[in-house]
């Protein structure tokens, strides 16, 4: 069937979370939807691991009870998203079909007991998924409940890689599909190092245990299989629903928490994007990496609404500390995300869960029941929610975009490389965090992505980089565009192979420079650079990396003042037709990236705002009105000079300033500013190489 249209519609928010009533009594659910009324929850997913409860055996069915409960919910007004629950085989399954187990590398098969699940590539698996997934389609299609479909969970956590027979004898087929025949394997995988040339087909083994490192370009190919083996398992389940329903299907991503997942590649898939979004509780600036990671599923939702499936109330329970959420930093958290574009605020979970592993993770009904902050804060939320309904469809505009390539990724992260310092997601933070500081809203990007719509692309992690995504960089600044790359770019091609011409090759026309060799520090060791721009000058340091660049038409910006490239270039500026290209090859930290990134503004007529540091400030677009969102993620009250408009939380006038309290959000509803050029939404382009 064709998808109708997408969730969520009419001027509302969703409001609510994950809800697992089998694990509680039946008496205790009407206490639950009253108090979802209370707390003014609209939007439940249920079903996510209830495979064991809704078939029993094998073939037999109970729906007697999700029928009394889809019934209950709406008879309250909740909207329903309803799950998959392919995500927890019953213990039957494991019992009947032992070799549909995951195998971990070392040949070790996982077995139940556990969240997971079993092997995607095997038929067995394959086959009772699809099947679950149409009979709860076929029976719940016409539930007036039932508002969108959620397939399975968190795709690749925590089972993403499966060495298991069944794997292999996929990973074979989806080599054969790729590339033909055994001498392109070959050619691709570059065999013919340490004489690792396959003469038959079946000699092709996953890459697991090896004396020294697995081929690269196979683990690379490896990671690229494993993601389609899990999006292939969705697309099954999905089709399957469709054959009885028209309503959207999603799946909850992990955005950047979860590797295994080709974030393009799956938003093609689903009919609305949905993320789960945790802390981590070590970070101190963990509301900087909320902020990316709602940018980041706003990016593959292609600038359109999305679903904050899941975050906390307050602590997890599956990192090494698990810190509590502060009073009122919730709402924080939740608000921030609605000002970065999602149109729904969900939970982990409903009620606490008294038993299993995650008995100690917070939810919105806490162990303490009513008589608590959580809880109270639970219900203000729910209130501030209801509040925010005219946000609903609007959307956020950037002037500036991140590349974001899982594939480089994947590859960068395979051993033996110069550096073990040298992290993508490191770099990926720190200039997400410097833009954010400056006040300027980032969208993320494929590299291969109509990017005409950016004053300013920032590369800080493009290690793999195709001659197709170089040649769309060159052509973006020609035609006028500013680029700034990173260190360690463009350094291999898709099949992880130095590209001919040397280290960054791909880049050398429009970054006017080659880069002759890596300088990698040891351990703890740092260099100092001296910024000598345009009549600036700064102190800068750069940890564990540096880089001998033979400049060839750049003009040179900062050099090193010690180690060992001493005296010679460490960050250029080059003209290449209309635009400008910088290269940062020193990996500088978030404050020291404040001096280049503010060249870089000039170059692309940006100018960053002065706001009180940590005062975030997002803007939401609608057709009558704008929205400024502002999250104040300090101590102390703060002001926002120019606002003028009404307080959506609290109805009061905010002219001609607005006044943040500590703590706080402020939503303020304005006059749209005329815009001629709205910024490109195309984000997703089609990475497939």
């Amino acid at each position: 069937m064709a998808v109708t249209g997408t969730w969520p519609t009419g001027r509302t928010l969703g409001y609510g979370g994950d809800y697992n009533p089998e694990q509680w009594p039946r008496e205790t659910w009407d206490t639950d939807v009253e108090l979802m009324a209370e707390a003014g929850v609209n939007f439940v997913s249920v079903g996510i691991f209830a495979w064991a409860m809704l078939e029993p055996r094998e073939g037999e069915y109970d729906f007697a009870w999700m029928d009394e409960l889809l019934d209950l919910l709406h008879a309250h007004g909740i909207m329903v998203d309803l799950a998959t629950p392919t995500a927890a085989p019953p213990a039957w399954f494991y019992a009947t079909y032992p070799e549909a187990r995951v195998v971990t590398r070392d040949g070790v098969p996982m077995g139940p007991g556990s969240r997971g699940a079993c092997s995607p590539s095997h038929p067995a698996y394959r086959a009772a998924a699809r099947t679950i997934a149409g009979r709860i389609a076929e029976r719940y299609a016409d539930h007036p409940a039932v508002v969108m479909w959620h397939v399975h969970n968190e795709y690749g956590a925590p089972v993403g890689e499966d060495f298991s027979d069944a794997a292999v004898a996929a990973w074979r087929t989806w080599l054969q599909d790729r590339y033909g025949t055994l001498d392109a394997l070959n050619d691709a995988w570059g065999t013919l190092f340490w004489g690792q040339v396959y003469g038959e087909w079946e000699h092709v083994q996953a890459p697991g245990p090896t004396p020294a490192t697995v081929n690269q370009a196979q683990q690379l190919d490896y990671a690229r299989f494993t993601d389609h083996q899990l999006r292939s398992l969705f697309v099954a389940e999905r089709d399957a629903i469709r054959e009885h329903s028209d309503k959207p299907v999603t799946t909850n991503f992990m955005a950047n928490e979860c590797p295994t997942t080709d974030l393009w590649a799956w938003a093609r898939e689903v009919d609305v994007v949905s993320n789960d979004h945790y802390l981590t509780a070590a970070d101190p600036r963990g509301h900087v990496g909320l902020s990316l990671a709602a940018d980041l599923t706003r990016s593959v939702a292609d600038g359109t609404p999305w679903i904050l499936m899941e975050h906390s109330t307050s602590a997890v329970n599956w990192q090494g500390r698990n810190v509590a959420k502060r009073a009122g930093e919730m709402a924080r958290n939740s608000l921030t995300h609605v000002a970065r574009g999602a149109d729904v605020v969900g939970f982990f979970q409903w009620r606490a869960s008294r038993f299993g592993a995650e008995k100690f993770h917070s939810a919105m009904l806490p162990h303490a029941g009513t008589d608590s902050r959580v809880w109270r804060e639970v219900v203000a939320l729910g209130q501030d929610v209801a509040a925010l309904a005219e946000l609903q469809g609007s959307t956020v505009r950037a002037d500036v975009a991140i590349l974001w390539d899982t594939e480089s990724f994947w590859a960068q992260d395979l051993p033996w490389r110069p550096s073990d310092d040298l992290r993508h997601r490191e770099r990926v933070r720190a200039y997400y965090e410097r833009l954010w500081r400056d006040g300027l809203t980032v969208d993320f990007v494929h590299p291969d992505a109509d990017l005409s719509g950016y004053r300013l692309v920032v590369a800080p992690a493009s290690y793999l980089m195709t001659a197709r995504s170089a040649a769309n960089l060159t052509r973006y600044v020609a035609a006028g565009g500013t680029l700034v790359v990173s260190c360690f770019a463009a350094v291999v091609d898709e099949h992880d192979a130095v590209h001919h011409g040397g280290y960054t090759a791909p880049l050398r026309e429009v970054l006017g420079l080659r880069v002759e060799e890596f300088l990698p520090l040891r351990a703890g060791e740092s260099v100092a650079v001296e910024w000598t721009h345009d009549g600036a000058t700064a102190d800068l340091t750069a940890p564990y990396w540096a880089e001998d660049l033979a400049v060839e038409t750049a003009q040179v910006a900062a050099r090193h003042a010690d180690g060992p490239a001493a005296g010679e270039p460490a960050v250029t500026r080059h003209a290449h037709g209309d635009g400008t290209a910088w290269y940062v090859s020193v990996p500088l930290g978030t404050a020291d990236l404040a001096p280049v990134l503010g060249a870089a503004y000039v170059d692309a007529g940006l100018t960053p705002s002065d706001l009180p540091e940590d005062l975030e400030v997002v803007v939401r677009h609608g057709d009558e009105a704008d929205y400024v969102v502002a999250i104040n993620h300090t101590d102390a009250s703060a002001t926002l000079p120019g606002v003028t408009g009404t307080e959506l939380l609290t109805g009061a006038d905010a002219a001609p300033q607005l006044t943040v309290p500590a703590g706080g959000v402020a939503v303020v509803r304005t006059t749209p500013a005329p815009r001629d050029e709205p910024a490109a939404a195309v984000v997703g382009g089609d990475p497939t190489p």
